[in-house]
Parts: structure tokens; sequence; C-alpha cells
């Protein structure tokens, strides 16, 4: 074999194999092959802070496959992305398989097509060693601030709970807005709007300032009666509307979340795939730059298209002052391929990052907007009507960039019917509706990103992990919630009579939006509390910097991490020695039946509310269901919670049990769980009722299950949203391509529930020193594969003795 080319993923592999002739072999790695051991060890503080890379378990027979494949090479092409995540991994593949730098060539390219790959290839380089110490750099410093900070939680709030430089500032940022939004009170102001014809065509006028009380509101109604309107005064001003820049990972993930609804992850992981087969360039860049041959080829695309008018080449400058490297911004490799992908996600999220990069090299949209001040006879006041005409819509005809503001009232982009000074419109109504102050909005995944990049927090290889990590901990939760109803009150001038209406609104409603939990806020405060440099967002945008300034190798990576470490193990020593306990408890009043204290707190598995103090033998208890918090919850509500369980009858001779749970209400019945409908009360729901939800739970069970066992009840074959799929006690097992889900037997479920049960990462002993981020999710990893393979012994000892 003449040449070897290693790369991150079988896809991308499968892409370049035919860019390469019949010399080169490319085969993946499939990603990192070397990580840190999850123990305490992995860091040798005392020797320079040296690193202990292991080979992960299910790594060491692909390294293996790869050492043999690179001795019979005469040349060894590392191509991984060109990132830092990508070159550390280019150097690991060196060290781990013992190459030799006259034989090895490291290659990058910013998009998988023939002619980069052809040029990569031609100009070759060694390994960045400044970008590999700047990955390390970020890889050290947050396993010490994790191992550091994670036990110290352990012991001060709560078992199997973690931290991070960059996840627990994010948290921050949630839990900080949430309580913004508690604590503001809104205000009511009256809004007059007036809605004229003139000639047959309506259009809508707005007093510039607004009334504090309802009296003002309707005396200024009152007054209107029997009024002439005139058009005072035209003001006519040319404008342009410049189009967006293309993407860069952050601009990506948000539009793709407002436009399309897409999680951060799965923006990410149709991006990968849209570039792994050659249809867009690198997706995670924080530059908005576009090569020359990628600004001709849209130029071209668009004169074809929208004609020469239209096209107006353009390449923008980057406003992240840290941009890494000289990345490109995410744009098609082909504009002449107008569509691509090979799923409806990948194919949307392709359309949207084509029209974004066209529409950046298109003609800015010219706009007309009038502003026509109308007088009143009876008043000194003067409404405004303002408006707008395209006169020219350039890029507008192709793509216009979402944002995350609700512009519901904004009426100004809303055209004017020919108004001429001295007009006297009609008015048809006009009214004085209650306008609410709103508080700050809470974050979606995409706003956060984008507060993230403001601060200079993370990088594109990190917001969608992060944020991902934060719900995973639960910490934060990503969640729909109903509003509330509240009266509005409006004034109506019609047909000469002032009318006075009260309606009701919801309000508070929220869709998609980040909520901190409980022991968010608890362990934001106490992290902010004992460590408020590792909760400083300037800290953490700074330590940023500093991993560029160690990429552009102006900054030895160990002196960075001597600097921070020494003054972080003496917070963390002193903390675990001093700080005491954390529960956030409060106290929020007294149980008129009882005399007792009634208190939140965080308990062992959750915020909990109790009547009686804490040496009280009887003391009662019940856990907060997810719609309240500890900081919010009254005592009324807290009380309402020891009326559950309501027992609501019996049904096939099993007790009916109404609970509140995490989730919402539900009914226990024998063992089994039902949810009940938004519509149902938990307070008032009856028996008969009880019956008919678990009847009809029952029935969509049925019609969702393929295939049971009677051998084994504990394994099902069933209909889900993505396709067939398998349950093995609480494993959910994926179905390869083309099978028949109807023909699976008893122990074809259960091969494949053991192949796709992920192995343990380590043994007992060293399990046993893991910190708090690791321990849990090992054991439980290990007792799923180990309930797998009891399953499978027992249903074949089963049929052993039958």
């Amino acid at each position: 074999m003449k040449n070897l080319v290693i790369v991150e993923s079988p896809s991308k592999a499968k892409t370049i194999q035919k860019y390469l002739g019949a010399d080169f072999e490319v085969t993946s790695c499939m990603g990192h092959i070397r990580d840190l051991p999850g123990n305490d060890k992995a860091i040798d503080v005392e020797n320079n802070f040296t690193p202990v890379y292991e080979i992960s378990e299910d790594k060491k027979k692909l390294v293996q496959e790869l050492k043999k494949r690179a001795r019979q090479a005469e040349t060894v092409w590392l191509a991984s992305d060109e990132d830092r995540e990508g070159e550390a991994i280019a150097w690991h593949l060196f060290e781990a398989l013992d190459l030799e730098a006259s034989r090895t060539k490291r290659i990058v390219f910013h998009e998988i097509t023939k002619p980069a790959i052809l040029k990569a290839v031609a100009n070759p380089r060694s390994i960045d060693t400044n970008l590999v110490d700047a990955q390390q750099a970020r890889r050290v410093l947050d396993r010490l601030v994790g191992y550091g900070l994670s036990p110290v939680l352990w012991r001060k709030v709560q078992r199997n709970l973690s931290a991070g430089r960059v996840q627990s500032v994010s948290v921050r940022l949630v839990v900080e807005r949430e309580r913004e939004i508690q604590a503001f009170t809104s205000k009511s102001q009256f809004r007059i709007v007036a809605e004229f014809d003139e000639n047959g065509k309506t259009f809508k006028a707005e007093l510039p300032k607004r009334f504090d009380r309802e009296e003002q509101a309707q005396e200024f109604l009152t007054s209107c009666i029997g009024a002439t309107f005139t058009v005072s005064n035209l003001e006519i001003k040319p404008a342009k509307r410049s189009p967006s820049a293309p993407f860069t990972t952050s601009t990506l993930q948000q539009e793709a979340s407002r436009k399309l609804g897409f999680s951060l992850t799965n923006t990410m992981r149709l991006a990968q795939s849209l570039y792994e087969a050659g249809h867009i360039t690198y997706m995670r860049t924080d530059s908005v730059n576009l090569s020359e041959l990628a600004i001709e080829g849209a130029r071209q695309e668009i004169v074809s298209v929208f004609g020469q008018q239209y096209s107006r080449p353009h390449n923008y400058v980057t406003k992240v002052a840290s941009a890494q490297e000289a990345h490109e911004a995410i744009r098609p490799t082909d504009f002449s391929q107008r569509s691509a992908g090979n799923s409806d996600g990948e194919r949307k999220l392709y359309d949207l990052i084509y029209k974004r990069t066209l529409a950046s090299q298109m003609a800015e949209a010219q706009i007309e907007r009038t502003i026509a001040s109308i007088t009143i006879s009876t008043r000194p006041d003067v409404l405004v009507a303002t408006g707008e005409v395209i006169r020219f819509d350039g890029f507008l005809k192709l793509y216009l960039e979402s944002t995350d503001e609700d512009a519901s009232e904004d009426d100004s982009g809303k055209m004017l019917p020919p108004l001429t000074i001295g007009a006297h419109p009609d008015l048809l109504r006009m009214t004085a509706r209650e306008k609410f102050d709103r508080p700050p909005s809470r974050y979606t995944e995409a706003s956060l990103v984008k507060k993230l990049e403001e601060l200079g927090i993370g990088r594109p290889s990190t917001y969608a992990p992060t944020i991902a990590t934060i719900q995973a901990r639960n910490y934060v939760v990503k969640e729909d919630r109903e509003g509330r109803q509240r009266e509005v009150r409006e004034f109506k001038l019609e047909r000469g009579t002032v009318t006075r209406v009260v309606e009701r609104e919801n309000t508070g409603a929220e869709r998609s939006k980040l909520f901190p939990t409980d022991i968010g806020m608890i362990v934001t405060d106490f992290l902010t509390k004992h460590f408020d440099k590792i909760m400083d967002y300037n800290f953490t945008a700074t330590v940023e910097k500093q991993f560029d300034e160690i990429a552009q190798g102006s900054v030895r990576w160990t002196e960075m991490i001597r600097s921070f470490y020494g003054p972080f193990k003496l917070d963390v020593d002193r903390t675990s020695e001093t700080a005491e306990r954390q529960s956030g408890e409060r106290l929020i009043g007294v149980d008129p039946a009882s005399g007792r204290n009634v208190y939140v707190r965080l308990a062992r598995y959750g915020p909990i509310a109790q009547i009686g103090d804490a040496d009280d033998e009887n003391k009662r208890q019940k856990g907060l269901p997810g719609n309240l918090t500890m900081e919010s919850i009254t005592l009324e509500q807290a009380l309402e919670l020891f009326k559950f369980p309501r027992v609501i009858g019996a049904f096939e001779d099993h007790p009916m049990e109404v609970k509140l749970g995490r989730f919402g209400p539900y009914i226990e019945h024998n063992g089994a769980f039902y949810s009940l409908a938004k519509d149902d009360d938990p307070y008032t729901v009856a028996g008969t009722r009880g019956i008919e939800v678990i009847l009809a739970r029952r029935q969509k069970i049925a019609e969702n299950t393929i295939k049971v066992f009677a051998e084994d009840p504990t394994v099902k074959v069933l209909k889900g949203r993505w396709g067939p799929y398998v349950v093995v006690g609480k494993q959910n097992v994926r179905l390869p391509k083309g099978t028949d889900a109807a023909a699976l037997t008893l122990d074809e479920c259960l091969q494949l529930a053991q192949q796709q049960a992920p192995a343990p990462k380590a043994t007992k002993s060293s399990a046993a020193k893991k910190s708090a981020a690791g321990v849990g999710a090992e054991k439980k990893t290990a007792a799923k594969k180990t309930a797998v393979k009891k399953t499978a012994k027992k249903t074949a000892a089963k049929r052993t003795t039958k």
C-alpha cells in the first residue's frame, strides 16, 4: 500500500475515497482514539500537569488494525478536521500508532470536494503543536475544574452532581434570567390606535404617548367623538436593508432553531452529515469570510437565476476577534446544487444554508418609508401612521433573517394607501387597549448560544455540547409551559359611541424555553458564593482568549494552567473544610391545621415541601411537582400537595390513586402509571374518569404494540415515532435497516439488545476513584448491560426447563 489516509468518520472516508486514486486507501479512526482516563490520576499535577492518556477500551482493536495498516503504507496522511480538536486527533494518532515523522503528512481542508482534497494532498504540512497545546490546555483545565468542584458539590449539596468551567456559567445565565423574571413587576398602560379609511383602503395610526390610567384613555376617546382628522404632514425617506452575513456555527444554530425548530444537537448532527457528504463547508467556524472562488460561484448563480441587478459580490469581516484559524463561513460547496441531503432534515438545513449564503451576495433591498402625521380637530395631539414600500426587493426575493423578538404590534412594515396633505381620512374605530410591560424573555437554546458568544464564552465546537450537558445534568430543563389568564381593559370608539369591555388573555405561555431547576439554582448559588472567579463571566471569556494565545504560540499552556491551579486548589480546600451544607431551605409559613412550620428544601431525591422541623419525628414530606419551584412556591400551594395521593376508587380489584409527579398529575393503578390530560383537575377527578384514562392508555399501547413474547413479557416490539424498535426491560433497542419487526424472535431481540448495550468503562476498583461527574453514569451502564445478560440467561433457562 502506497498511501493510507486516516479521517474521523466512515462517511467522510467514503466521500474522500471517491476523489483519490487507487494509490490511496482512506479509513476511519472513529473520532478520538485516546482520552484522559475517568479518574483523578489523569493529570500529573506535580509533573508540570502532564496528562496521562489512555486508549479507549472500545478503540484498542481498531488501533491495532490501524497500526498494522500504517506499517504497510509508504506514507500516512492524517486528514482529521482543521480545527483544534481535529489537530489533537491527528496528534493522538501520530503518538498512538507510533508513526514516523518522515512518513507522516498532515492535510487539512474546509470542504470535501475533489479540488479541495487534491489541493490539500499537494500542500501537506506537519502537525501544528500550538493547536494541539490549545486543545490540550482546554481539556486539562476543564478536567481540573470538573474533578475539583464536583466532589465538593457531593459533600456540600447532593451526591451525583457535577460542575464545569463553561457549563456552570451557562447555568448561571439561565438562573439569573429566571430571577429577573420572577422579580419583574408588570405595569400596564393604555395604547391608542386609530383605524382609518382613505378611498376604500384602511390603515392604522397610533398616538405616540400612552396613558397610565383608564380614566385618561376614556377621556381621550370621548374627546375624539365627532372630531375631524387631517393629514398634516407626509415625510418620505429612502432606506436600505442589507443582507445578513453567511452562517457561522452559532448563527446557523440560532436560525435553524427559529426557522426550522431544530435543537442545537440536531442542527450539528445534520450539518456534520452534509459536510461529510461534501455538500457544505466545515460546520464549526466563527468566521463569516468567503473564498474568492465561493463569491464568484454565488455571483454566477445569482445572475443566472435573478439577473445582474441582484448581484452584489461582498466579503464580510468577522466581528469575533478570537475567530479560530483561517476558516470560511458555512456555505454550499457547489452553488449550482440547489438541493442536497439524504433526509428531510438535511434537505431543510441545506436549503437554509444555501439561501443564506446566496442572499449574502445579493443587492440591498431599496425601501421607501412614509411617516404620516394626522391632527385631531378637538385635541392638540397628533396621531402617527408609518408604512413602507419595497421599491427593489434585492436579497429579500430569496431570504429574510428571523429574530427572537415578537413584532406582533409593529405596523411600521405595512403599506400605507396614497395620502395627500390636507386629506381627511374617515375614522372607522379607535381603541385604547391596556398593554402590559413584558419581563425579559427566557432563553431558548439558540438565544443562550447568542449570549454565550456575546460574552466570549465557549467556541463553535462547545456550544451544543455545553447546552446538552446542562440539560442532561438536570440543572436546566427545556419545556413548554402554559400561561395564566389575566384581565385586559379596552375602550372602543365606534360610530360616535365609547364602550368599555374587559377581556381575558393568556400571558406567560412559553414554548421550548430553558428553565432552571431547583438543584440548578442551589448549585449556582453555592458555586457563586465559594468559587466566584470560576463563575465570573469575564474570567471564562479571558480563559478563551488565553487558549487563542496558546494556539498562536505566544503562551505556553503549562504556564497558563499553573497560574490558574494554585489559587483554585486553595479555594477547593477551603470550601471543603469550612462551607456549610446547602439545601436551599426556606420557611414559607405555618400549617394552620397543626401549627407547625412549613419548609421547602432540597432532599436526597429532589426538592420537597415539609411540615414540621428537622427534628420533628412526625414531620411530613411531599416532593415538589415539576410546575413548582422552591423559590416561587407559596404556603397555599405547598399545603395542597399534602392532599395527595387521592384514592378515587377501585378498578379490577386495585385502587386508583391520583398523584403529582415531575411531569404532572397521574393515576397509579396496579403498578402502572397513567398521565392525566391537561383538562383533568387532579383535585376533583373522579373514579369514572380514572377508568376512562386507564382504558384509553391501554388501547393506545395495544395499537403501538407489534409483538410480545409470552416467555418474557419484558421484551416487546413496538411502533415508534421513527419506526419499529425493541424494548428489553428499560433498554430501547434500534432495529437495523430492512428488519422485519413482526418476524423477530425473542432470541434475536435479546441479541440486538446485547450488541447495543454499552460496555462498562472501568472496573469496580477504578470506578471507586471517580469523581462526581462519572460514577453514577458508569454504574447505570454496567447495570443495564448486566440486566440484559440476565434477561437472556433467564429466558434461555426457561426454555431449557420446558
